[in-house]
């Protein structure tokens, strides 16, 4: 990929104030082979991804991913260098994936995830189901920001491409689940605020007991007193 050259080695120097997130999808899908293999005993194939939210090129500002997997496999180290970002491989267990985004402004540190790569149906909310019924998907939802980007990281962060021309769309209905994570919140606080109503209620009730209390004990030293 071609940069441009019209700025210096230190990229134009930072962009004070200026903040431009990029939201991103990274996860796996797995499908089961129905049996186990005989030759090396891998149950399903799978493929792990990072991939934009939105429909752009991310190979404008994207270096390459560099994905670690476990040390079983021959070569641990996987880097793709252009979309999709994607490696395939088979097994048979659940590892956690080290998942490194580098840039292609030097000046701009590389982005660090960590993904457990999903086989079997856990039942967590996270784990989907493909409408064929023989696949999972177990993917989430994250955004890159660049604070104070550098002159050339803001031009290749405003200036990309679309990555397809047709409907773009993900195995994850995000925009729903967002809804019903914010439906949750609300009525979540609802129930905080209505307990702690009902419990600075009991609050009141329970000091006037108590001074109910005391004022009957200071009759009753008054009138022993009398006597």
């Amino acid at each position: 990929m071609s940069l441009p050259t019209d700025f210096g080695p230190d990229s134009g120097g930072r962009m004070k104030g200026i903040c431009i997130i990029k939201p991103i999808i990274y996860g796996n899908i797995a499908r089961y082979f129905g049996k186990k293999r005989e030759e090396d005993g891998h149950t399903h194939q799978w493929t792990v991804y990072v991939k934009p939210y939105n429909n752009e090129d991310m190979s404008g500002y994207v270096k390459k991913v560099h994905f670690k997997l476990h040390e079983s496999y021959a070569n641990q180290n996987r880097i793709v260098v252009k979309p999709p970002y994607e490696i395939s491989e088979t097994g048979w267990g659940e590892f956690e994936i080290v998942i490194k985004i580098h840039f292609h402004d030097p000046n701009e540190r590389p982005v660090t995830m960590y993904h457990i790569l999903k086989l079997f149906p856990s039942g967590g909310t996270q784990d989907i189901e493909l409408e064929q019924g023989k696949g999972l998907v177990s993917e989430g939802y994250d955004e890159i920001v660049f604070q104070d980007p550098t002159q050339l990281m803001h031009h290749l962060l405003t200036s990309t491409k679309q990555l397809s021309l047709g409907t773009w769309e993900h195995n994850t209905n995000f925009e729903e689940k967002k809804k019903n994570t914010l439906k949750s919140i609300i009525e979540a606080k609802q129930k905080i605020k209505s307990e702690i109503a009902s419990n600075k209620n009991k609050l009141k009730l329970a000091k006037e007991t108590i001074q109910q209390f005391k004022d009957e004990i200071a009759k009753c030293q008054e009138s022993q007193g009398s006597i």
